[in-house]
């Protein structure tokens, strides 16, 4: 017995354009018929379309298990993986696809394929550098508690620099740092160099170094970072307040609209307008606290601060540092 399994025309807008109506009684009452690929008309049955596409599998499954068995699609592609995830692998489970127990005397002639397979998947010097680099980046990421977004984008950044040869004669941590910070500051995650710098075990010279020449080379049109950017992650790791954050964004505004923040480093005015708004809001830190989470010096948070004491009415005298 053919059962035949109709759905509304709104069901495939994808397929169907919404204006299509039935040239023989101008009905908009048109069914699809999945089994057969046709646009059929309810009222009258004529055929309005045929010879549609069926993009489902070719394989039928009545219940859960049979249809996670024979599902046979594998993981998404990604740029975390040197071949894209695109390359099939041999699990280290020794057992078949039916979840048996494979045989003691297969296993040695299963561990050799597993060997040779992961040899062949690396099969030149470029693929190499990919593996070292994206697993490199990986831990970096890691360490820096970034999400999956910024690691697809720090992989897609380098591998735009391996395909327009700017690796050679630099180290590869150095462009993978340089990449992964071209990616947060794509995002406006905020991580200062000095951060990366400690989870990549190169030189924070050499970092800038490498992100300045893949930015102009690859043109990666990306806005300088600002105060306001690392405001709440400072917040968040002092443990104050939304209210004193709102009162710290407030005072990044007026200062920039008096032209204070030009030519300041953003993570000193953020530092800076944080203390400020922790004494207004008697939430009070120690320069020393927000100077340790904010990876600036105190006398930057001192200096900053003085300058915005002087020149914005906050009511706050420089006498209760």
């Amino acid at each position: 017995m053919c059962v035949t399994i109709v759905v509304w025309k709104e069901e495939i807008e994808e397929q169907i354009p919404l204006d299509d109506k039935c040239p023989e009684c101008n009905c908009k009452r048109i069914i699809f018929d999945d089994n057969r690929g046709q646009m059929i008309c309810e009222v009258c049955g004529l055929v309005v379309k045929e010879k549609f596409i069926d993009k489902g599998p070719e394989w039928r499954a009545f219940d859960a298990d049979q249809k996670k068995k024979r599902t046979r699609v594998g993981a998404p592609m990604t740029y975390m993986i040197h071949d894209m995830g695109l390359s099939t692998m041999i699990d280290w489970k020794n057992k078949d696809i039916y979840g048996r127990e494979i045989p003691a005397k297969l296993r040695g002639q299963i561990y050799r394929l597993r060997k040779w397979q992961s040899r062949i998947r690396i099969s030149d010097a470029t693929e190499r550098n990919l593996t070292f680099a994206l697993s490199e980046l990986d831990r970096m990421a890691s360490n820096l508690d970034l999400p999956k977004n910024v690691r697809e984008c720090a992989a897609k950044i380098y591998r735009d620099a391996v395909e327009a040869h700017l690796i050679r004669g630099r180290s590869i941590e150095g462009v993978t740092a340089a990449s992964l910070y071209a990616a947060c500051r794509t995002y406006k995650i905020p991580r200062t160099l000095n951060e990366i710098s400690e989870i990549a075990r190169v030189d924070k010279k050499e970092i800038g170094r490498s992100f300045r020449f893949i930015t102009s080379e690859l043109d990666l049109n990306l806005n300088p970072t600002k105060p306001k950017d690392y405001v709440v992650r400072f917040i968040s790791e002092l443990n104050l307040s939304q209210y004193c954050q709102k009162v710290a964004l407030r005072i990044i505004d007026t200062a920039e609209s008096h032209g204070l923040i030009s030519g300041r480093g953003p993570t000193g005015v953020a530092a800076a307008s944080i203390y400020a708004a922790s004494i207004l809001t008697r939430e009070k830190r120690t320069q020393r606290d927000i100077a340790r989470i904010s990876q600036v010096t105190e006398v930057t948070v001192r200096n900053r601060f003085k300058e915005l004491v002087e020149n914005l009415n906050m009511g706050i005298s420089l006498k209760r540092k």
